[in-house]
C-alpha cells in the first residue's frame, strides 16, 4: 500500500469471565464484550463475548436465523441505520469502544470494512471508479495516490491481472466472482484494519469460490478477518477460529480444528456432524 496505509496494531488483552473466550494470554485486534442486539425489544443476539486475534480469520457458523449476520453487522455499526435496533455491550478495537458517543461512525467504518453476501459494485461506475469511490469521499484527489491504491487493492483481491487493461470498463460487465473480488478491493482501498465478510462466496460457482478463499487466506497476513458462512467446509478451509451460534447464543468458540474434531458442546457436535441446520 501507499503512505496512506494504516498498519494494524495490537491491543492489550481485556479480562473476561466468559468461558467461550479463546486463550487469555493472546492479544487481540477486536473484542466484542457482552453484546446483546435487540429489534423492537426482542433479543436477536444474546450477551456474546468474542475476541478476535490480529491477523487471523474467524468464522461464524450456525443455521439460518441464528444471529450470525446480525452480530457481524454490529461490528461495523450498521445497526445505527436501523431505527428499531438497539446494541448493548461493547465493541472495542485498539482499546477504543466503538459505541462510545464520542466515536464518529464514519471514521469507524474506515477501520472496519464490509463485504456483503451478493456482489454490489456501483453499476454506473467503472472498475477504477468503484475502487476509488471511498477514497474520493474521504477527500483523496491526488491521481498518483489513487492509481497506486487501485493497483495495490486489486492485486490484494487477486483481480489486477484480469482487469489491469480494462480499468475504465463498467463494473457490471465483470463475472460474479470478479465483481465480488472488486468489492473486496473497494473495501481494502480505504485501508481498514478489520475486514468483515458476510457469506462472500455463497452466490458464486466453485471456481470463483476457490479464488475468494485464496484471497482470504492471503489477506489475513495483513488484516483481521471475520466471516459469516453457512459452508462448514469453507470454515475449515479458511478460518483459524470458529464460533458456533444458535438462536442468538454463542454456543462454542474455539480454534477451528478443535471445534470441528473435538467439540465440547453436544449441540455443536450435532451441528458439525450435519444432524440439523
Amino acid at each position: 500500500m501507499t503512505a496512506l496505509s494504516v498498519k494494524p496494531t495490537n491491543i492489550e488483552e481485556h479480562a473476561t469471565s466468559n468461558p467461550q473466550s479463546v486463550v487469555d494470554s493472546e492479544k487481540y485486534k477486536m473484542i466484542a464484550e457482552n453484546v446483546t442486539i435487540r429489534y423492537d425489544g426482542i433479543a436477536a443476539v444474546k450477551n456474546i463475548t468474542m475476541k478476535f486475534k490480529e491477523r487471523s480469520v474467524t468464522a461464524l457458523i450456525g443455521p439460518s436465523g441464528c444471529g450470525k449476520t446480525t452480530f457481524l453487522r454490529c461490528l461495523n455499526r450498521m445497526h445505527d441505520m436501523t431505527k428499531n435496533a438497539k446494541v448493548e455491550g461493547k465493541v472495542m478495537i485498539d482499546n477504543i469502544d466503538l459505541y462510545d458517543k464520542s466515536i464518529d461512525p464514519i471514521y469507524h467504518r474506515r477501520k472496519v470494512g464490509m463485504v456483503f453476501q451478493k456482489p454490489n459494485p456501483f453499476p454506473t461506475m467503472s472498475i477504477y471508479d468503484n475502487v476509488t469511490a471511498g477514497l474520493k469521499l474521504n477527500g483523496v484527489r491526488d491521481k498518483k495516490i489513487l492509481n497506486e491504491i487501485v493497483e495495490d487493492s486489486l492485486k490484494m483481491a487477486y483481480l489486477w491481472d484480469e482487469v489491469k487493461n480494462d480499468l475504465n470498463k463498467s463494473a457490471i460487465e465483470l463475472s460474479g466472482g470478479q465483481q465480488q473480488r472488486l468489492c473486496i478491493a473497494r473495501a481494502l482501498a480505504i485501508q481498514p484494519e478489520v475486514l468483515l465478510m458476510d457469506e462472500p462466496a455463497s452466490a458464486l460457482d466453485p471456481i470463483a469460490t476457490q479464488k475468494i478463499e485464496e484471497t482470504i487466506t492471503e489477506l489475513k497476513k495483513e488484516y483481521t478477518i471475520i466471516i459469516v458462512t453457512h459452508n462448514m467446509q469453507q470454515a475449515v478451509r479458511v478460518s483459524d477460529y470458529t464460533g458456533f451460534m444458535y438462536l442468538g447464543d454463542l454456543i462454542e468458540f474455539r480454534e477451528t480444528k478443535k471445534l470441528f474434531t473435538d467439540p465440547k458442546n453436544e449441540l455443536t457436535a450435532k451441528y458439525v456432524q450435519g444432524q440439523f441446520g
